[in-house]
């Protein structure tokens, strides 16, 4: 419902207001000075309404700009369980400090390293998502593996801040190097793993089908049987070709 607003009684005070004071200097039996007063007193009262009526139309454009302004629609986040959702935010925590650590060494050779490991830790987490069974394993890796390696890597961080060489630094930071390769060549076989469900599902799928043509009599030497057989197996190592 439209507020109705009432209209300002200023004006009619202005006008009273000035014409006792032109009462008060002017002698107005005389017509003239009658007149000037009369012109004086409207003159004042149209000023006075000129001034309430900014003052009024000040509120009314915030209320239309506060109407207007509608609040930012937030996008539906997508649902998952708890302990999917767990393994999301810890995946995001571990990528922003490996993407700090990439941006504090200066090794070339290392920071390399370091961004395979990201590209195939993300991939890791990415799979709870596509298959929640994997969980357990993810949130092994999670809790232990990861951490590790951005254990080592905060150590090799500070180890090369120190602007020195020495025996001991040196054997170290190497040794932290190596350990790189290994952690990729793991992470790899880590991810390869979590395809073992699908690999397996395909597998059936394929069976199931190659029973169906057969019992339908469309199997045969270079028909449906070995094209549909072909192309699950494609996409199965599509699906775990990234980690090599």
């Amino acid at each position: 419902m439209k507020r109705k607003r009432n209209g300002s009684a200023a004006p009619i005070f202005a006008f009273a207001a000035a014409w006792i004071v032109c009462a008060i200097i002017f002698p107005l039996y005389e017509l003239v000075w009658l007149i000037a007063a009369l012109a004086l007193s409207l003159a004042a009262a149209v000023a006075t309404a000129a001034i309430t009526g900014r003052r009024r139309s000040a509120p009314d454009r915030e209320e239309k700009a506060e109407a207007k302004a509608e609040p930012p629609k937030k996008e539906a986040a997508a649902s998952y369980s708890p302990e999917v959702q767990k393994i999301m935010d810890d995946g995001k925590l571990a990528m922003r400090e490996m993407g700090r650590l990439y941006s504090s060494i200066k090794n070339t050779e290392v920071r390399r390293k370091i961004n395979e490991i990201m590209r195939i830790s993300d991939k890791i987490v990415q799979d709870a998502v596509q298959d929640e069974s994997d969980v357990p394993q993810i949130r092994k890796f999670l809790d232990y593996y990861l951490p590790t390696t951005i254990k080592l890597l905060n150590a090799y961080d500070r180890m090369s801040d120190q602007g020195i060489s020495g025996e001991n630094l040196s054997k170290s930071m190497k040794s932290i190097e190596e350990m790189l390769d290994t952690a990729i060549e793991a992470y790899k076989k880590q991810l390869d793993s979590l395809f073992e469900n699908q690999a397996l599902d395909i597998e059936t799928d394929i069976s199931v089908m190659n029973q169906m043509l057969a019992r339908e009599g469309l199997s045969g030497d270079g028909g449906f049987d070995d094209i549909i057989t072909r192309t699950a197996r494609a996409q199965s190592a599509s699906a775990s070709g990234d980690n090599e």
